[in-house]
């Protein structure tokens, strides 16, 4: 028995017999509203048991059970419930009523939960057909489950039959491996052919991958709309995790509204998974006030349950978009505050990447489509990749990381399919910032590689072109690119429209130096008397990463000591405590400070170096000059259009607008 619990109308409790639990459902209590089950409890039985078949029919889900996608499930009614509910519409228009509707979209976005609810909704009978199950390994036998199917249907109409994973049953005839899935998608045509004008069945199919179905069932008479369940939006996500959590227990600070622009590329079911996880955070923060070998748990824990903002926090940092869950996928946790320097590039980046997705009005209002991409080419460690993260950081995206050499593999055909895979995945995680890194390695000029295996890199980067082309205005994704070698890069890519805007990263000044040093040390203990600002003069041409190299350096020296400190000092004790002196003049250790020192610091740049040379500098400042000689705007004629600027002339002549005094 579950003793002295509070129940309500509608709870459900356990009571233990001898062989198995007996389940009660409370359907009225007295007084209202609550009453407490105790060890002394009489329960009455009365009347024959409730069969859970019916009692589950009340969980059925419902049009209010569906958010995010409200234009799709318009659609929907008017595809599905128009024919079912009211034929007599098209009757009297003298057209075929919708046939089928084809439901498609990423994994987990409600396209099997939309079929159950138009059906609920409807009252319609629900034939569900899971794709792979009609399969049989006896000749025909897959064809006549099909036909069954839909002989029950026309005899239970109005009805609806919902096929999940509809390309499993149904793909290309040309590209079928088997003489069955090709006599399974010629029954599928006919009985889509056979269903009568008027019989009130509609055929639902859903599936992830609509272009491998066959164009035949595409064509109007059979599957006549196809809806794209897509991922929701920030209010399609706000709904979502409002109808996950409206049975939930949640605290006063739970902020709706901030969960749901935090979870870009989420579909509902992760918004599900979200709410689980933030729920079973909260239970294991009282874990050790519950028995888990109990029968029961104290009302008072109970009671003291409820899911908080922090909880939901720590959710988001586990959960991934499922469409993602291949990809590392990640809002970085580098801010602006985290890069020293740089103050011209980061202005530039804001403008660039986080004006688009933070004021899209502001660009639709002045005609003027976002940049796509960027470049960032520059000498190795002066943080290239670092800058990526910050700004999808920054502006709150996604943040899909390539390394170039990863999409090349032997197969042929395969390096174009990853690099296609790739951007998919960043259309559905939109707002997200696609970075490859290492570019030169996938993107050099084309033509110039003998010998790569039949044109592979060439075909990488046509795939490139097309893909970055086709990436549409309407999805905010948005490209960076770094290299260490811009000069051996495809002209093409560098094209205004594809990845046009080019920043040099260059070496660290002064200023930049200094704030590297005070951002990689912000979180140490540094000694007062040490002067960061001589330590940035001494490293002139140093790099970002040099930098970082000489505070860990510098760290790793004082760590060092103070292990030898606290060895030595338990040494000493030890010796004292075998000659039965007193040791309380060693406690004093314990409140010593740990300090990263002036000496330790001075050995660290003793024993540092620059990474890149002379040389390299030299030629990285004649990358510079060079791209941007190209960018220049020089006419055929050679005159420079540096100095361009619109002719006075007398007000009123002209196209443009008058100029306000």
């Amino acid at each position: 028995m579950e003793a002295y619990r509070p129940v309500k109308r509608g709870d459900l409790f356990l009571v233990r017999q001898a062989m198995h639990p007996v389940e009660f459902k409370v359907v009225e209590t007295d007084p209202q509203p609550y009453c407490i089950v105790a060890p002394d409890t009489i329960i009455h039985c009365e009347g024959e048991p409730v069969r859970r078949e019916d009692e589950e029919k009340m969980d059925e889900v419902g049009y209010d059970d569906i958010g995010g996608c409200r234009r799709q499930m318009a659609q929907i009614r008017e595809m599905i419930e128009l024919p079912l509910r009211h034929p007599t519409l098209f009757k009297t228009l003298g057209v075929k009523p919708p046939r089928g509707v084809l439901l498609y979209g990423p994994p987990g976005s409600g396209k099997t939960l939309i079929a159950r609810a138009v059906a609920n909704e409807t009252g319609a009978f629900f034939f569900l057909i899971n794709g792979p199950e009609i399969m049989s390994k006896m000749a025909g036998e897959s064809e006549s489950n099909l036909r069954k199917a839909f002989e029950e249907a026309e005899a239970n109409a109005p009805a609806i039959i919902f096929i999940d994973e509809i390309d499993s049953i149904a793909p290309k005839r040309e590209k079928a491996n088997g003489e069955v899935e090709r006599r399974i998608v010629s029954q599928m045509l006919t009985l889509m052919d056979g269903l009568k004008q008027r019989a009130s069945v509609v055929v639902i199919g859903a599936t992830n991958r609509p272009n491998s179905i066959d164009p035949a069932l595409r064509r109007f008479g059979r599957f006549d709309r196809e809806i794209d369940i897509g991922v929701p939006d920030e209010n399609g996500r706000l709904e979502i995790f409002r109808i996950h959590t409206r049975n939930m227990k949640l605290g006063d600070d739970v902020d709706p509204l901030a969960i749901a622009k935090e979870t870009h590329g989420f579909v509902g079911a992760d918004m599900a998974a979200l709410c689980t996880e933030a729920a079973m955070q909260c239970i294991r923060e009282k874990m050790d006030l519950i028995d888990i070998e109990g029968d029961s748990i104290d009302a008072e824990v109970l009671a003291s349950l409820a899911v908080s903002q922090d909880h939901f926090r720590h959710a988001l940092g586990n959960s991934n978009p499922s469409s993602l869950r291949e990809t590392v996928v990640e809002v970085p946790n580098v801010t602006w505050d985290d890069i020293g320097g740089l103050e011209g590039v980061k202005s530039e980046l804001q403008e660039m990447v986080q004006y688009p997705i933070e004021h899209p009005e502001k660009f639709e209002r002045f005609g003027m489509s976002p940049s796509r991409g960027v470049l960032f080419y520059g000498p190795p460690g002066c943080g290239k990749t670092l800058l990526a993260k910050a700004v999808a950081n920054e502006c709150q995206a996604n943040f899909i990381s390539v390394k170039g050499p990863e999409l090349l593999t032997m197969w042929f055909g395969e390096s174009e399919s990853n690099v296609r895979d790739v951007f998919e995945k960043a259309r559905a995680a939109a707002p997200c910032v696609l970075f490859f890194d290492e570019l030169d390695s996938i993107a050099t000029t084309r033509g110039g590689s003998a010998g790569d295996g039949g044109g592979a890199a060439d075909r990488v980067i046509n795939q490139m072109l097309t893909e970055i082309d086709g990436v549409g205005s309407k999805k905010n994704v948005f490209i960076i690119g770094a290299t260490n070698r811009p000069d051996i890069i495809d002209p093409a890519i560098l094209r205004p429209g594809r990845l046009d805007q080019l920043l040099f990263i260059p070496m660290p000044d002064f200023e930049s130096r200094l704030s590297v040093l005070r951002a990689t040390l912000r979180k140490s203990p540094v000694a007062a008397d040490v002067d960061l600002e001589y330590i940035a003069t001494a490293t002139d041409k140093f790099t970002g990463a040099d930098l970082t190299e000489i505070c860990q350096r510098a760290a790793k020296l004082g760590i060092r000591e103070q292990i030898q400190r606290e060895i030595e000092r338990e040494r000493l004790r030890e010796a004292n405590a075998e000659q039965g002196l007193d040791a309380m003049e060693d406690d004093d250790g314990e409140d010593e400070v740990y300090e990263i020192t002036k000496a330790h610091f001075e050995e660290a740049v003793r024993a540092s170096r620059r990474s890149v040379s002379d040389k390299d500098l030299n030629q990285y400042d004649g990358f510079a000059a060079k791209l941007s000689q190209s960018r220049a705007a020089i006419t055929s004629t050679g005159s420079s259009l540096a100095n361009f600027a619109f002719p006075d002339r007398p007000a009123g002549i002209g196209g443009g607008g008058a100029a306000a005094a």
